[in-house]
């Protein structure tokens, strides 16, 4: 039984052997005389179709270059949650079998056929970044010229793996990369270029199907070798440089969300007595939560990109200027029943802001209601006047009490309509600082999307 397998063995060796070292010091020339009209003599390359699994050589020592070449002719998705881009390739390998050669002025002038590639031998090209399985169409073929030179071109679907970065979605750019190498074949394989970069990306931009949201800015490329267990393989790097075309999210998602924040920003202008601003501006926070509800599809489900911070800041903006509505409605509702005393430190910085040339706006003012004025100094309260050594009698007393009573009421009216007319301007302040938070607001949104789509 033991001399059984190693007899076996032995004539598998010879033959590998044979097979490698036959032909040496002769020439390789196909004997085309079966060829006619009929087509090639099947018999004829019987011995190129053995040596299928083997490397095609005259000299196991000599490596095989092959050099490799792709289109990528569409690009059909970017998956942000797992990193891949997937897009379709023509990928092209030529390489030179010295066990294949004829003479073109003896086999009809023939000096191209097309073989089955499942006859011939094929390098083990793949792609490191691909994840799925190769769905490469069977029986192919191959072209293959009368000096030898074998021309395999093969479409495939990649899903390859891209580190992607989405901070500026949807202006983002990704740069993912293609590494063609090959699997078993160490040294005794090289990989070179059939094409140049930029014939590469010209003809992928100029053939490339989709015209939706993903566009080719171009490919580069670079040559390595890689380390892998004491072997060192022969590799080629590609760069696919993409960009999004963000015109889809910012009609559907920058625009409406701007028209939502414009009209916020333009309710200040409601007077707050009327009662319409707060229910105005609780249906705008609805409608922009739902707004955010419909349009969550069309974001990355994954990290957080620059257009979720803007949304974030657009719902923080309105949800502030509710509470202020609120607060200056419950303020105003105070100050008209029983308005508290304005602290020093809030009155002192409202005279800084509604003075001439400050930042805020000055409110209207009416005859000499300012805020220096003091109730001593409003309109229609008079000193009494005593005459000097002249007492006042009886009746005058009386009537000089009742007067000390009216001056105190309309002295304490003149106080309240002047504290009120405080807090009022203190409102419209508020007012005025929020509109101007938003005008700022909307002008950097602006500026930024006009930067990043032209970058």
């Amino acid at each position: 039984m033991e001399g059984s397998w190693f007899h076996r063995k032995r004539f598998f060796f010879c033959l590998l052997l044979g097979l490698l070292l036959q032909g040496r010091g002769v020439t390789f020339t196909i004997n085309c005389s079966g060829f006619g009209q009929h087509g090639a003599d099947p018999t004829a390359l019987n011995s190129v179709f053995n040596r299928k699994p083997f490397r095609p050589v005259t000299n196991i020592s000599v490596p095989t270059r092959v050099n490799i070449s792709f289109t990528m002719s569409a690009i059909l998705d970017v998956n942000e949650q797992l990193h891949l881009l997937s897009s379709f390739l023509w990928l092209e390998m030529v390489w030179d079998n010295p066990f294949i050669s004829w003479n073109p002025e003896e086999c009809e002038g023939i000096t191209k056929m097309s073989m089955a590639a499942k006859n011939l031998w094929l390098p083990d090209i793949f792609i490191v970044e691909l994840t799925n399985v190769n769905k490469t169409p069977k029986d192919l073929t191959a072209y293959v010229s009368n000096e030898g030179r074998i021309r395999y071109k093969k479409p495939m679907k990649v899903d390859s793996i891209c580190n992607l970065d989405i901070f500026y979605f949807p202006f983002d750019q990704q740069n993912c990369t293609l590494t063609f190498s090959s699997f078993l074949y160490t040294v005794s394989m090289l990989l070179g270029m059939e094409k140049e970069v930029w014939e590469i990306t010209d003809a992928s931009q100029n053939i490339l199907q989709t015209h939706g949201e993903w566009e080719l800015l171009g490919i580069n490329k670079a040559t390595a070798k890689l380390s892998r267990g004491g072997n060192l393989y022969d590799q080629i790097v590609f760069y696919v440089a993409i960009r999004r075309r963000p015109s889809l999210y910012v009609i559907n998602l920058l625009v409406p969300s701007g028209f939502l924040v414009a009209i916020d920003a333009l309710s200040c202008h409601l007077p707050v007595k009327s009662g319409n601003r707060v229910p105005f501006k609780i249906t705008l926070l609805l409608g922009y939560n739902v707004f955010l509800l419909t349009m969550s599809d069309l974001l990355p489900t994954c990290g957080t990109p620059l257009i979720g911070v803007y949304f974030a800041l657009c719902l923080s903006l309105m949800v502030v200027s509710l509470l202020e509505t609120i607060f200056i409605t419950h303020l105003l509702h105070v100050a008209t029943t029983q308005p508290p005393p304005m602290p020093w430190w809030l009155h002192s910085l409202l005279l800084h802001c509604t003075s001439p040339g400050r930042c805020c706006p000055t409110a209207p003012q009416k005859g000499n209601k300012g805020l220096g004025l003091t109730p001593t100094h409003l309109p229609g309260v008079k000193e009494p006047e005593v005459s000097a050594g002249q007492m006042p009698g009886p009746g005058e007393a009386e009537l000089t009490e009742g007067s000390e009573r009216t001056r105190a009421q309309r002295e304490h009216e003149a106080q309240k309509q002047h504290s009120v007319e405080l807090w009022v301007q203190f409102s419209h302040t508020m007012d005025a600082l929020l509109f101007r938070l938003y005008l700022l607001f909307m002008a950097s949104s602006i500026i930024t999307v006009i930067c990043l789509w032209n970058t």
